[in-house]
């Protein structure tokens, strides 16, 4: 079972447009989706309609959500600005196996590496992965 942590990026992006691609993401088998208050009220504030803002509502009642912030720091190596620290705390806190993010210029650098046991990807990458992957 995959604990998939998705960050502001994603869910921006997933409640943008009705018909976003990765709204597949929801109809996955053996997929957990995790996202954070912090990642999901960043993507709120930066939609810029009412009924963009309720598709995330109603995308989120099927997340679970991380709601504190552990305090520790980010693994050693890792370097991303403070504003994405809270992204990859909570991800570790919820014990996620993979992180979605769609921030190229701060997560880019990380995209197939695996920190403190969660794999970073671009979502478009996780989701070909497991549609064309045999059941």
């Amino acid at each position: 079972m995959d604990r998939v942590f998705l960050d502001a990026n994603v869910l921006f992006s997933v409640a943008y447009r009705t018909d976003a691609g990765l709204q597949r993401l929801w109809t996955l088998k053996n997929v957990t989706l995790i996202t954070s208050v912090y990642a999901l009220e960043e993507a709120r504030v930066n939609l810029s309609t009412r009924e963009q803002r309720i598709r995330l509502a109603n995308l989120a009642r099927a997340l679970h959500l991380v709601t504190s912030l552990p305090t520790h720091p980010l693994p050693t190596g890792v370097h991303l600005p403070a504003k994405d620290h809270p992204i990859l705390l909570a991800a570790m806190a919820a014990n996620a196996t993979h992180l979605l993010a769609g921030d190229v210029k701060h997560f880019g650098p990380y995209y197939g590496q695996t920190i403190a046991g969660i794999l970073i990807l671009p979502p478009a990458t996780y989701l070909h992965g497991r549609l064309t992957a045999p059941e």
